[in-house]
């Protein structure tokens, strides 16, 4: 069970930042250190701890598992969360009880702030304990910090964005965050690669090996006779990303093929212009070849 963090810090840059001393009293310092993307409160009481997981593309194509080290206050078995040992509290003399204390400022003639905030003394509880009765184990704070090693299990197909909960007391939330990656971009269940061809390739024929994400070979190449043009993009059939809790099922790899023109052509390379054209197709080893897996490129329209 979450209780509360606790109330003293020995770190000084908490004092004069209120929103990291309000992270560190309610989630504790490791979770001040790893940084909290989101707070968000629970009807049941407790409070949703959101931090972000950096996965890659990789990770989300063949799942994988993180773990996650963090930080917080449980309530204190030696006293039940009472702080004392005797069981019992003596009402805060500073605030009367109340909790809050009120201090007053002028502003000008006849013009007076009036502001409360929680009692240092009592905490906003209203409440203290005497020094002789404080509980050892809590020294008073009536709970004690816990440390815990969560497992993140990152499912194949899982989304950019998406949320993974540790039901507690108040939800601790992993949300997905991908990192770019350098050759495949995603697309819900859908991978795209960009290819740039030269014009020999784009009206001769071409071939080239891609490596997938699992480190598989593809081997993908153009239909005899087929004029490639600049913009177009081809599909290679179930190569895409496996579908979340379906991972059998995959999407689509596209291939966005751009073509690469010569900025001019002097007359004589217009006139070898037969002969440029029919420069025979790179060519790839029977070893490179039997790496690699064959595709199927088809014609598709994206808008």
């Amino acid at each position: 069970m979450l209780g509360r963090a606790p109330k003293k810090s020995d770190n000084a840059s908490l004092r004069s930042w209120p929103e990291k001393r309000e992270i560190y009293d309610h989630h504790g310092e490791e979770t001040l250190k790893e940084g909290i993307a989101e707070v968000g409160g629970r009807d049941d009481g407790g409070e949703d701890v959101v931090h972000s997981l950096k996965v890659s593309l990789e990770d989300l194509y063949l799942g994988t598992s993180k773990k996650h080290s963090l930080t917080w206050n449980v309530i204190c078995s030696m006293c039940n969360g009472k702080g004392s040992k005797s069981g019992e509290s003596i009402k805060c003399g500073v605030c009367q009880g109340s909790g809050m204390k009120v201090s007053k400022r002028q502003l000008g003639p006849s013009m007076i702030q009036q502001m409360q905030r929680p009692c240092n003394e009592c905490k906003g509880s209203g409440e203290t304990i005497r020094d002789k009765d404080r509980c050892p184990q809590c020294k008073g704070e009536k709970d004690v910090p816990e440390n815990k090693v969560l497992e993140v299990i990152v499912e194949k197909g899982m989304q950019n964005g998406q949320k993974i909960t540790f039901p507690v007391t108040g939800d601790i939330v992993f949300v997905l965050q991908q990192k770019e990656h350098p050759e495949f971009k995603r697309k819900g269940d859908d991978l795209f690669v960009e290819h740039t061809l030269s014009l020999t390739e784009a009206l001769c024929g071409f071939q080239f090996v891609l490596t997938h994400l699992d480190g598989r070979q593809l081997l993908i190449k153009s239909n005899p006779g087929e004029v490639v043009k600049p913009d177009s993009f081809k599909a290679i059939n179930d190569e895409g990303m496996p579908m979340y809790q379906r991972s059998f099922m995959k999407g689509k790899l596209y291939a966005h093929f751009a073509v690469d023109f010569p900025d001019s052509l002097t007359p004589d390379q217009v006139k070898a212009m037969g002969t440029i054209l029919l420069r025979p197709l790179s060519q790839l080893t029977d070893m490179e070849l039997d790496e690699c897996k064959e595709t199927t490129l088809h014609d598709v329209n994206i808008e």
